[in-house]
């Protein structure tokens, strides 16, 4: 009996919070570029990348910005090389645009010890930004034609200060092995889980999540707050820790901008080391955040998984309780598919949804370590090992 009252206690809550995700989603309008919008102040936008060994996507991602339909003496892309020892310099550099400039992240930190390589990457560019809005991307990204236009539009007409945006992950290649197709397909499903989660909880203010990979705030607020003063020595968190410090001061300024013209398109991890090490590293910023509302959330999903594996091995020895794992399995998986189903619909992968429900055991089981791992271990990131 106790057994089943500690599932519900957990499994109920969570119900819950994925139907009231999905339901805040759904109210989450796309957002459409007016037809008839006349810009009396055009906004100067700077793009920052930071870029660390990316010679095979950095020449793809910068090809991508300057086909922006953005007026190009509207904006600048800053192109920050962190010790590469590979060609992205060169490769930034072959790009023969006015507005394209490569910064080298080693002439601004000489005999300085950091922990953050990226955020002094960022920080550094900003210092040196022309533009009045910041928009960060990844170096192994892809951007749509109308991005920056999209950007510049609904920052000017919602009056927000930091604005997230949502990441997919590129499309898995027909001629990828059964295995290797299954593991970024499950890597798609649970990073768009991750984006659907973003947009309703933003929507909603229940809790702030973002993802660095798309972002895009004012740099006087940037200053305002501080810069990165305070979580500079946390090596990850350029995102999800920054749009908290801003949340502190303009709580009402926040938005997640849904429109499919401003999807921003990611690479999977290659392997399953990279892929933990990638989560650990989101995870480990779990106690890190000021916001309790979305500690609870993350320690609820945590326990909830715990639970689960658990009540497994449990029912092992006592097949009379296999029911309870059953019960936890088919429950979180129908709501989960529920939930997912608009958020695959919005980025044109609802076909994905056929792989969700073998991929669940592994979902559990990553969540179980990675979270431990985010706490008590230590990960690799741009072939530096982080504490």
């Amino acid at each position: 009996m106790i057994l089943l009252l500690i599932s519900l206690l957990l499994l109920l809550p969570y119900v819950m919070l994925i139907i009231y995700y999905r339901q805040s989603w759904l109210e989450l309008k796309e957002y459409n570029v007016p037809e008839d919008q006349i810009r009396k102040n055009a906004t100067l936008i700077s793009v920052i990348i930071s870029a660390r060994n990316e010679e095979k996507n950095i020449g793809s991602c910068i090809a991508s910005i300057i086909k922006q339909t953005y007026p190009a003496n509207l904006f600048e892309v800053l192109i920050v090389d962190d010790y590469s020892v590979d060609s992205t310099a060169a490769i930034a550099n072959s790009f023969n645009q006015k507005n394209i400039r490569l910064i080298k992240l080693s002439d601004f930190t000489a005999n300085v010890n950091l922990n953050s390589y990226k955020k002094k990457a960022i920080e550094t560019a900003i210092d040196l930004a022309k533009g009045n809005l910041i928009v960060t991307t990844d170096a192994d990204c892809i951007v749509k034609p109308e991005w920056l236009k999209t950007i510049a539009s609904y920052y000017e007409e919602s009056g927000a200060v930091f604005i997230a945006a949502p990441v997919v992950y590129a499309n898995v290649s027909a001629t990828e092995s059964i295995s290797k197709k299954f593991f970024k397909i499950f890597q798609s499903l649970d990073f768009m889980a991750l984006q659907g989660i973003t947009g309703a909880s933003v929507y909603k203010r229940i809790h702030n999540m973002c993802n660095g990979a798309n972002l895009a705030y004012e740099k006087k607020v940037f200053y305002e707050v501080n810069g990165f003063e305070g979580i500079d020595n946390i090596a990850s968190g350029d995102d999800m820790l920054l749009m908290h410090k801003i949340q502190k001061i303009y709580p009402g300024k926040i938005r997640y901008l849904k429109s499919a013209n401003v999807i921003v398109q990611t690479q999977q991890s290659e392997t399953v080391k990279d892929f933990i090490n990638q989560r650990i590293r989101w995870a480990s910023k779990a106690d890190r955040y000021p916001d309790i509302k979305i500690t609870a959330v993350l320690f609820l999903v945590y326990f909830l998984n715990a639970w689960i594996c658990f009540i497994a091995v449990y029912s092992i020895f006592c097949a009379e309780d296999y029911y309870l794992l059953l019960l936890l399995v088919t429950v979180k998986t129908a709501v989960e598919v529920f939930f997912l189903f608009p958020v695959t619909k919005f980025f044109d992968k609802q076909k994905l949804l056929w792989w969700f429900i073998p991929s669940q055991p592994f979902h559990i089981i990553y969540t179980l370590i990675a979270g431990w791992l985010g706490k008590f271990g230590s990960y690799t990131w741009k072939e530096r090992k982080v504490k």
